[in-house]
């Protein structure tokens, strides 16, 4: 079955590399999970998400528990042993049936695994997901910074708001890493595999992501491995979401808006080792304070960002 639908095969097709994409595409993707991405989600003590409001907007969300809190009991159901965190969109778009994608990364180790999938089961401990599609990630661009789990505390702070304030602005400014919840336009309604919610991570040299005067993110498109989960998405519905991480303060920072792909063009040529751009409008922002209960090692920036500007 083709794991790739319509938008990512039209942005393989204009990047020139559909034919070569297409030859691997069926072994790079699983109906279900091998043993050892089974192993790896066991000893991760965090997890990002992406889902869909009732809207259909695309929220990234992260979750957090002592390592062991997901498990795989079968190659195609993974159970999850947490709760939200504070005002995570995940507290109101949670619920059966509802499609899932799931991001396993380790970032010291700069392993990382995907899972895309249907949520089943919502109890008050967690929840369990039907693997729809489930497949591994190159290791760019991943800041090495090892997570301990710390014990949970209530969030400090909750801020929302239409627009970045300054500590949003600051933090984006600050940032090396964040996360990108995308989603087909019929991931509601269609059973194919290749028509669900995706989370990813981008990385970059700290100040990767610039902010406007008027809150427009821009952050740059690296080389990767040519599925173009994300741009594929996008070239469908330009919804989208993002997640930032304090990793010293445990902030969070979510935010929903629409994103845009510039293809070419003197800002693409301006960032060195960009192939192209994603504009990103912010709608809607949620900034909690001490949200996360993780601590995190010094960071060692990937050795790919040496040649790619900032």
């Amino acid at each position: 079955m083709q794991p790739f639908h319509d938008g990512e095969c039209a942005v393989q097709e204009r990047v020139g590399v559909r034919e070569k994409i297409a030859a691997v595409g069926g072994r790079a993707f699983r109906d279900f999970m091998s043993e050892q991405h089974r192993e790896f989600f066991r000893q991760l003590p965090f997890v990002i998400a992406g889902t869909l409001d009732a809207r259909g907007q695309p929220w990234a969300s992260v979750l957090a528990n002592p390592p062991g809190f997901i498990d795989a009991p079968e190659p195609r159901l993974l159970t999850v042993h947490a709760r939200p965190l504070t005002a995570d969109p995940l507290i109101e778009t949670l619920a059966d049936g509802v499609p899932i994608g799931l991001l396993g990364i380790e970032p010291h180790t700069r392993r990382r695994n995907r899972l895309n999938g249907v949520v089943d089961q919502v109890t008050d401990e967690g929840f369990a997901v039907r693997v729809r599609q489930s497949f591994g990630n190159c290791p760019k661009y991943i800041q090495a910074r090892k997570p301990e789990y710390a014990r949970a505390a209530p969030a400090k702070a909750v801020n929302l708001s239409e627009q970045l304030d300054a500590a949003a602005r600051q933090m984006v400014r600050r940032a090396d890493t964040l996360f990108i919840a995308t989603a087909h336009p019929a991931a509601r309604s269609d059973n194919a595999r290749a028509h669900g919610v995706d989370v990813s991570h981008r990385g970059g040299k700290p100040g990767f992501v610039r902010v406007d005067d008027d809150g427009t993110l821009t952050i740059p498109d690296f080389v990767g491995n040519f599925f173009f989960n994300t741009l594929g998405n996008i070239a469908l519905d330009p919804r989208a979401g993002l997640l930032f991480i304090d990793f010293e303060s445990g902030d969070l920072l979510y935010l929903a808006g629409d994103a845009e792909i510039i293809w070419e063009g003197v800002e693409v040529d301006a960032f060195e080792g960009a192939e192209r751009l994603l504009r990103f409008r912010v709608r809607e922002l949620r900034r909690v304070e001490a949200s996360l209960p993780l601590r995190w090692g010094d960071a060692q920036l990937s050795p790919f960002l040496a040649r790619l500007g900032a």
